[in-house]
């Protein structure tokens, strides 16, 4: 482990201060995290989408360490991170289109939230209070090894501080969360780099919560309708994970569908577009110069955090068409821009 990736470090909620590990996805890295989660510690992992921050959804003092880790507030559902549609199927009841949708995209980046059955083990700080509870499958090999070992819903919010931008490398979680868990499992970049797309299966018809990996046009296709959402009113009582109108911020503010850049501001591109006075911008990064939406949402999170870093105080960000991925694209700038 590097010398400056490991510095001394508290599980929140303990006064006892332990190293920062920095583990191996391979079965010894595995074993010694499931081991964390059994202590009732905090251990960020791998999954095709976002590096996760894990802990016990069964147990209240975990979940409120995971609380504790992002600042995150305590009104906002977390995902629980099964192995397989067996174990989701006990936490959750699963009605004919949670099933089709389920069959379909699991393993993967599709999260749903359905109701708690009469038995869920996901404790209700975990469930936000609600009756519902927000599953998933992923589809890394590594987070699967992890959950099968520890044999328990582990909650699994984005490994970062509440509202920053999430991780897409083991590197990202230490600047956010280095002294305040107690590993990450280092499977490398992650796949897709865009968190999971949350659709909520309540009774009626399916409603799209969040956009993600799982496009809207792929949802569709196994409903054989399009689902309705996101709603905007996010704010005070999210029924979904991921849902607060201010989320993903880097400290600059964020502008949108720029083409014009004010001299001194940081530069997202997205393909050929180049926006007037782009020579003058302090930073430029260009999410795919292809125009290639699956390029841009994998390198999303990392663009912001390189742009951030740059000091300027804006980052403008070129218009992205709203199809497929870039539906899930704006989703996340928009919220990257909103009101703080």
């Amino acid at each position: 482990m590097p010398p400056e990736m490991a510095s001394r470090m508290s599980n929140p909620g303990s006064t006892v201060p332990a190293e920062t590990r920095l583990l191996a996805a391979d079965a010894a890295g595995i074993a010694e995290a499931a081991a964390l989660l059994r202590a009732g510690r905090l251990v960020a992992f791998p999954t095709e989408t976002v590096y996760g921050l894990g802990g016990d959804a069964t147990d209240p003092n975990a979940v409120a360490g995971i609380y504790a880790a992002k600042a995150r507030p305590s009104f906002n559902p977390l995902i629980s991170h099964v192995p397989d549609a067996e174990a989701a199927r006990a936490q959750g009841v699963f009605g004919e289109e949670a099933n089709r949708l389920a069959d379909a995209f699991w393993p993967g980046p599709l999260t749903l939230v359905v109701p708690a059955s009469a038995g869920t083990r996901v404790c209700e700080l975990a469930r936000a209070g609600l009756p519902s509870v927000a599953l998933r499958v992923p589809g890394s090999e590594a987070a699967r090894a992890l959950l099968a070992a520890f044999g328990r819903p582990v909650a699994g919010p984005s490994a970062n501080r509440s509202g920053r931008v999430s991780p897409t490398c083991a590197a990202h979680v230490l600047e956010d969360l280095n002294g305040r868990i107690a590993a990450v499992l280092d499977g490398g970049d992650t796949r897709v780099g865009l968190e999971s797309t949350v659709v909520a299966c309540l009774g009626g018809r399916a409603r799209l919560l969040r956009p993600g990996g799982i496009t809207r046009e792929r949802l569709r296709d196994v409903l054989g309708y399009d689902p309705e959402g996101p709603e905007a009113a996010d704010t005070h009582a999210p029924v979904g994970p991921g849902l607060l109108a201010s989320h993903y911020a880097p400290n600059a503010a964020v502008r949108l569908d720029a083409t014009r850049i004010v001299p001194g501001e940081a530069l997202m591109l997205f393909g050929a577009f180049r926006p007037e006075g782009h020579d003058a911008a302090r930073a430029v990064v260009n999410l795919s110069e292809a125009g290639d939406a699956t390029e841009a949402a994998a390198r999303l999170f990392g663009a912001l955090r390189d742009l951030d870093a740059s000091g300027a105080a804006t980052i403008a960000v070129v218009p992205i068409p709203p199809e497929g991925l870039g539906e899930a694209i704006r989703d996340r700038l928009g919220r990257a821009a909103a009101p703080r």
